[in-house]
């Protein structure tokens, strides 16, 4: 392959799909035209398997997958190349003081392809299995398998209290991983789970180096993933804070931002 990008690094929410949370034809196009290209493209999302398997399916898709940013990375055969859990103990500990201190927010926890929910019934949680395309299944973390761990929690916060939240979450968890990855979506995985630290891991795997990539994402758990690639394109969409901080800002998810970027780097 004499490309000189090596490898493409996406976010999902918010840059891959496009506020109908759906692949634009434009998007679509290009990413199937760099894959035929036998560049690896890489879905990189807090999403679990399942809520990534359908835009894959949907789109004709064959990639590899970076899923609850970077706890569980797959490869396009979907065999497993890294897994890093939160402890038992230490979720059972996030789930009583969650129950403690009774946020405006509703929780769930991921484990594989497990998702789990306290409440099913709560529209926050109905309103993510509409949007990811995923089920979730009632219970607490005792009702995971044994020896299974927490990949992530998912704290879907009211307006306007996330900052708080995140805030008390890392000072009583300092061996967690806490990270916002909207304005409301609050993740919290194993200490040293991130973006960046994925990418880097899967350029070793692929054998070649960072500055070799490009990225895409829109929110601030992408900002050190774009840091971390060659090149690293925030959405127009992004919070102004992100925009103005980025060294590339290409068009927003409704319009092909990351189409425009694919079509002038890579030529056919």
């Amino acid at each position: 392959m004499d490309h000189s990008v090596k490898a493409v690094f996406t976010d999902i929410d918010g840059t891959l799909l496009n506020s109908m949370h759906r692949v634009t034809p434009r998007t679509r196009e290009q990413v199937l035209r760099i894959i035929r290209k036998g560049i690896p493209f890489v879905i990189v999302s807090a999403r679990s398997p399942s809520g990534i398997y359908p835009i894959m399916r949907r789109n004709g898709f064959s990639c590899a997958l970076i899923s609850y940013s970077g706890a569980l990375i797959m490869d396009p055969d979907r065999k497993v190349l890294y897994s890093k859990e939160i402890r038992r103990e230490t979720a059972a500990r996030i789930e009583r003081y969650f129950a403690g201190k009774k946020y405006d927010m509703s929780w769930c926890i991921y484990s594989g392809d497990d998702w789990i929910a306290p409440d099913r019934s709560d529209e926050r949680i109905l309103k993510e299995e509409r949007i990811v395309e995923a089920r979730s299944r009632e219970g607490t973390v005792d009702d995971l398998p044994a020896g299974a761990g927490v990949n992530k929690f998912l704290c879907i916060c009211a307006p306007g209290t996330i900052s708080r939240i995140e805030a008390e979450v890392r000072e009583a968890f300092p061996e967690t991983a806490v990270v916002r990855s909207s304005d409301i979506l609050l993740e919290i995985m194993a200490k040293g789970i991130s973006k960046r630290e994925a990418v880097l891991r899967y350029c070793r795997y692929l054998g070649i180096s960072p500055q070799e990539t490009v990225a895409f994402g829109d929110n601030y758990n992408d900002v050190e993933m774009l840091q971390a690639a060659g090149t690293g394109y925030v959405m127009g969409n992004a919070p102004e804070e992100i925009r103005a901080g980025a060294a590339h800002v290409t068009a927003d998810n409704d319009h092909d931002g990351i189409a425009q970027i694919l079509e002038q780097i890579i030529p056919d």
